[in-house]
């Protein structure tokens, strides 16, 4: 029995939540499309349809990809020994009580619900504490606090049902996309486009990255008690604006024949169209309902599928270099994301079909990275390298 967890599938964070976040987005989004289009008959969930499908999103997608991508990253960043084995699969099995109990309404008491749904992430917060404090790796202890916020959002949602809390969990998971991918981008691009002969460098850039960190703090909180003001106007812009300069020093314009490359890019401008959307809000001239899918579509969506699908490729021992099929599935999130977020905006009336439209091109992403990839998740290194 215990041979079972030495498959190369529990050999490291990313194969285990790579593919439990993609299959479960596919079956969230298809069972929500087919809700909202009236397709399909409703089951008895715990919260409301809309209220489960944003929350599941969040703490069942979002977070899965986010759990195996830390979990990766710390045994790299730390030196130590990856969660993996036993260890990882009791994540797992965390991870998958948490979706049972808010995924179907089994007359359970309410503080069972609740204590099912947060078990998750504290395991998670400690598997990747001890790692980070044992080798001292401070430049990485802001993730572990990001993590704590992300749990009081939980509790808080699990115990008001308010969108409040689902739309700072959704900030935080941007904090990590602007710390990661300042960290990230840049080196990929630098890194790949010296392969090719094209001479360029990294410029360090920590003011503005601790300024777009601080901004994307203050947005936050912003959101929640200075919603529909000038005052969130101004600090989204603000941060809008510092993310953009961010970009100057990106080589973005470069990165455009390789597709592993321009996703993060697409994605992380994605995010500097979201802040200016969140600008307009506190002008009164869209709601936070209407935009914040150039949040979890255009930003999440987007940095999601492209880190996964480099994560995998890399750490399977596989060239980064993109299929034919990957490339339409970077393209369509795009139309995922702008029929989502701008089809309503533009023909209100076909609200239900352009919704209906991009649930289902989200669905074909996430439908081929399971394909293409799910055998290199479960298979071994081609290098015979252990995972």
């Amino acid at each position: 029995m215990l041979k079972l967890f030495e498959h190369p599938f529990f050999g490291r964070g990313f194969r285990l939540f790579f593919f439990l976040g993609s299959f479960y987005s596919v079956v969230n989004i298809v069972l929500w499309a087919g809700i909202y289009s009236g397709r399909l008959t409703p089951p008895s969930f715990y919260f409301d349809l809309t209220m489960w499908h944003s929350h599941e999103m969040i703490y069942g997608f979002a977070l899965a990809i986010v759990a195996g991508f830390l979990l990766t990253a710390v045994a790299n960043w730390t030196g130590g020994a990856p969660a993996r084995h036993i260890h990882l699969a009791g994540l797992g099995l965390l991870w998958l009580l948490g979706r049972m109990a808010v995924n179907t309404d089994f007359g359970l008491p309410f503080w069972v619900i609740i204590v099912a749904e947060l078990l998750f992430l504290p395991a998670l917060t400690i598997s990747l504490m001890i790692p980070l404090i044992k080798s001292w790796n401070k430049r990485n202890f802001i993730f572990l606090s990001l993590l704590i916020i992300l749990f009081a959002c939980d509790l808080w949602f699990m115990l008001t049902e308010e969108t409040e809390p689902l739309y700072i969990a959704i900030m935080i998971i941007l904090m990590m996309i602007s710390l990661i991918g300042g960290r990230i981008i840049p080196a990929f691009t630098v890194a790949a486009l010296r392969q090719t002969g094209i001479q360029v460098y990294q410029t360090p850039q920590p003011i503005m990255d601790a300024m777009a960190l601080a901004s994307l703090i203050a947005v936050a909180v912003f959101i929640i008690f200075f919603q529909d003001t000038i005052i969130l106007f101004i600090a989204a812009f603000f941060s809008c604006m510092v993310h953009l300069c961010r970009m100057r020093y990106y080589h973005t314009l470069k990165t455009l024949g390789d597709p592993m490359l321009w996703i993060l890019h697409v994605g992380y401008f994605w995010l500097v169209v979201g802040l200016f959307l969140i600008a307009l809000t506190g002008l009164n001239i869209f709601t936070f309902a209407m935009i914040v899918h150039s949040l979890s579509i255009g930003t999440i969506g987007t940095m999601i599928l492209g880190m996964i699908c480099r994560v995998t490729l890399g750490h399977t021992g596989r060239n980064l270099k993109a299929s034919k099929m990957t490339v339409v599935a970077f393209f369509l999130i795009q139309i995922a994301a702008l029929l989502r977020v701008f089809g309503p905006i533009i023909l209100p009336d076909q609200k239900i079909t352009l919704v209906t439209l991009s649930a289902s091109f989200w669905a074909i992403c996430f439908t081929i990275y399971l394909v293409i990839y799910t055998p290199m998740l479960f298979g071994k290194r081609p290098d015979g390298r252990e995972v």
